[in-house]
């Protein structure tokens, strides 16, 4: 036996005890890809019962939240280019849960509104991100503390490297708006 210590994803070595500053399971950016697949897998099966993918769902919340936004709006909160957002939401208008409307005053512009159909999905949607926070295994000021971390960790990454975010000047800053007021906003 060569003595070779094979670790699995349930067993990382935590970077300060890593000598080795190359190793996989040292790489914080890793850990949030993986942590990102893992929420698309239990999103994925939240989310067929739907017929929703992801992406979708992720377009359905910034409408729930404000219907009438411009596509370039919609891209920039969800940090898509029109490229990749314009044929999502032709299948979630195939879907009947949108419609596109052009902009009378400027014929460029597509603004995206709800339909009946997603406005009553809401409804139903409400429980996923309970669903989904309970999974994690963090209470909810976990959860909530875990966000804030993140959403710093996006604004300097975003500052560093010169790419504007959708949020003002302060973003990555903690603001009121980024704690959850309920319980299952914070997945």
């Amino acid at each position: 036996m060569s003595g070779r210590r094979t670790r699995t994803p349930q067993d990382p070595v935590a970077a300060s005890n890593s000598s080795d500053a190359l190793s996989l399971d040292s790489q914080l950016c890793f850990a949030v890809y993986a942590a990102a697949h893992a929420f698309g897998r239990t999103y994925r099966a939240l989310l067929a019962a739907h017929d929703l993918t992801y992406p979708q769902y992720l377009v359905l919340l910034v409408l729930w939240e404000e219907e009438g936004l411009a596509v370039k709006e919609i891209g920039q909160r969800l940090f898509l280019d029109s490229g990749t957002l314009t044929p999502l939401l032709k299948r979630l208008e195939a879907a009947g849960h949108v419609r596109r409307a052009r902009d009378r005053a400027d014929e460029r512009q597509v603004s995206i509104f709800l339909t009946e159909k997603s406005r009553a999905l809401k409804g139903q949607m409400e429980c996923v991100p309970d669903e989904v926070g309970g999974l994690t295994g963090l209470d909810l000021d976990g959860r909530r503390a875990l966000l804030d971390i993140l959403m710093n960790l996006r604004g300097a990454l975003h500052a560093g490297t010169g790419e504007a975010g959708p949020e003002s000047p302060d973003a990555g800053r903690t603001t009121k708006k980024a704690v959850p007021a309920r319980a299952g906003t914070a997945s």
